[in-house]
């Protein structure tokens, strides 16, 4: 397993290649997945910038997030993940959108177990979302989740046709 710096790395670097951007929409994470991509070297060609909606209603006011997707599954879910990558993209005017959701603990949320989390891309080509059971503490689940959505981001660059 890769560590985030590593994730980042690889990520970054594929997106300069082919000469695309990101933007990134976080909830459980807090801006860490942000936080990683810009230690890396030329980033500044690449990201647009991103979105912290850790309370549910920022999820729908500024990710655009529909109020009734929330209502209906809550904030932990793939399709709520897939909408908050979809809403960094649209809204940062980004090639590709990169979203977390779930619980980092120490307590479940909403029926929700600690480390239940959704990680989403969403690019050109349409969106993925993966779904991860994570053990650990709060940091670590964290840690995993950031490097998790930056290896998702890399895959989905590798299996995407290039720009023309």
């Amino acid at each position: 397993m890769d560590t985030p710096d590593v994730a980042a790395a690889a990520a970054v670097h594929r997106l300069v290649d082919r000469h695309e951007t990101l933007a990134t929409a976080e909830s459980l994470t807090g801006g860490l997945v942000a936080s990683t991509v810009v230690e890396i070297p030329g980033v500044s060609s690449v990201y647009r910038g991103g979105l912290v909606v850790y309370a549910t209603d920022l999820k729908h006011a500024l990710a655009g997030v529909s109020e009734a997707l929330l209502e209906e599954r809550g904030p932990v879910d793939s399709d709520v993940a897939v909408a908050l990558a979809r809403g960094a993209r649209e809204r940062c005017s980004a090639d590709w959108g990169l979203a977390t959701t779930g619980v980092a603990g120490p307590e479940p949320q909403d029926g929700k177990p600690v480390g239940l989390v959704y990680v989403a891309c969403s690019g050109p080509g349409g969106d993925t979302v993966r779904e991860l059971k994570l053990d650990g503490n709060r940091a670590a689940i964290r840690t995993e989740s950031v490097t998790s959505a930056l290896q998702l981001l890399a895959d989905c660059l590798c299996e995407a046709p290039a720009p023309s």
